[in-house]
């Protein structure tokens, strides 16, 4: 069993090793092993202390430090608190880990996740590792049979996209020294969380800035879940560029979406039947642009000649759909392999890798035929 210990039982130890390996140098080998042995010995009573204290047996509190399913969920949960409060973590040896990197989505419904896929991909496949794909149905939070099966698999890491993990979770993983990153964070991951993201309201300010720069004043707005950081970040970018040109944010032109084709198209009907409509819109990603392109056709409307339409993403659609859509590139493969390569840094131990990262990747603005100035400029 490759246990180690932290905390306090860590630094006591640390204070004594350059005199204990001198000490164990110096011994006969009947000596180094007996003091091996010894040592051993030590080791399994604090865990016999743990399996008791946890009204458990000894091999019980070895398959929960091992990662092993078949163990009852309240019991695993009794085990771990104790192993935390004890200062119990398994030995990061990569010998002990199963050639995967752990992927995970809130959803896998578009040619978005494909791009991170690749991305991900191209770096375990350089590494020699597959990865293993799961999607929590929707919930930002994958479930808790998730966290244990991962667990139980001990990849060399774990990447969540558009997700998070709750502290229980997150301590499951920690005591198993599977490292996990987050892509393109839900919410705050928290100072002590690595991510990986890219500068959404600096995207949001450069396609409302392109709108105005073109002269359009009546800008709407059809933006992801409010929930979502990237959103918030991409319609404060929107704000921002209309405030900064003196043109006045109207609430009634901004809607909150999913980030689908089906809310792009019904928003986008609801902002285009206005008496007052918008000349332009910026639309939070390429899909709810498309399905923002069918509600104009349905209504009749022309683009860019009746309406200039802006999205974020640069999937590959973009450059083929009629007309080509103007669109913000978010560099998804670049990210989602930054994110590998942060994932397999961390779980090498790597000293020059800092224990919590924030990287930020630069977006840019793809202008195509989508946009132009507003008819009679």
């Amino acid at each position: 069993m490759n246990i180690e210990c932290s905390g306090n039982l860590r630094r006591r130890a640390g204070s004594v090793k350059g005199s204990r390996r001198d000490t164990i140098a110096g011994m006969t080998p009947p000596e180094r092993a007996q003091t091996q042995t010894a040592r051993r010995s030590a080791q399994t009573a604090t865990l016999a202390e743990i399996a008791r204290e946890a009204g458990v047996s000894a091999p019980t509190v070895s398959k929960v430090l091992n990662g092993r399913a078949d163990v009852a969920p309240a019991t695993r949960n009794r085990v771990e608190e104790l192993l935390r409060a004890h200062g119990y973590r398994r030995r990061r040896a990569e010998s002990t880990r199963s050639p995967l990197v752990d992927l995970v989505f809130h959803e896998m419904e578009s040619a978005w996740a494909l791009e991170v896929i690749r991305g991900v991909e191209n770096v375990a496949r350089d590494a020699g590792l597959s990865v293993v794909l799961s999607e929590s149905a929707g919930r930002l939070t994958p479930g808790r049979s998730w966290a244990d099966q991962v667990a139980a698999r001990r990849p060399h890491g774990v990447i969540l996209v558009l997700s998070e993990l709750d502290e229980s979770q997150r301590a499951l993983l920690t005591s198993r020294s599977i490292p996990f990153v987050v892509m393109d964070p839900a919410g705050d991951p928290g100072s002590d969380v690595p991510s990986i993201g890219a500068t959404n309201w600096q995207g949001g300010l450069a396609a409302t800035r392109h709108l105005v720069d073109l002269g359009h004043r009546r800008i709407g707005a059809i933006t992801g879940p409010s929930r979502m950081m990237c959103s918030r970040a991409r319609i404060d970018g929107y704000r921002a560029a209309l405030e900064t040109a003196g043109v006045p944010v109207d609430p009634a032109l901004i809607r909150n979406g999913d980030f689908h084709h089906e809310s792009g198209y019904r928003l986008g009907l609801e902002l285009l039947r206005r008496p007052d409509r918008p000349t332009a819109v910026f639309a939070g990603n390429d899909l709810q642009a498309l399905g923002l392109y069918e509600a104009a056709r349905e209504l009749g409307l022309r683009v860019p000649e009746d309406l200039s339409v802006v999205g974020f993403d640069d999937l590959p659609v973009a450059r083929w759909v009629g007309p080509p859509l103007t669109t913000v590139r978010q560099p998804l493969t670049e990210m989602a392999e930054a994110a590998a390569r942060l994932v397999l840094e961390l779980g090498r131990g790597d000293e020059t890798t800092p224990a919590a990262t924030r990287v930020e990747l630069a977006t840019s603005l793809v202008v195509r035929s989508s946009t132009a100035a507003p008819a009679g400029s």
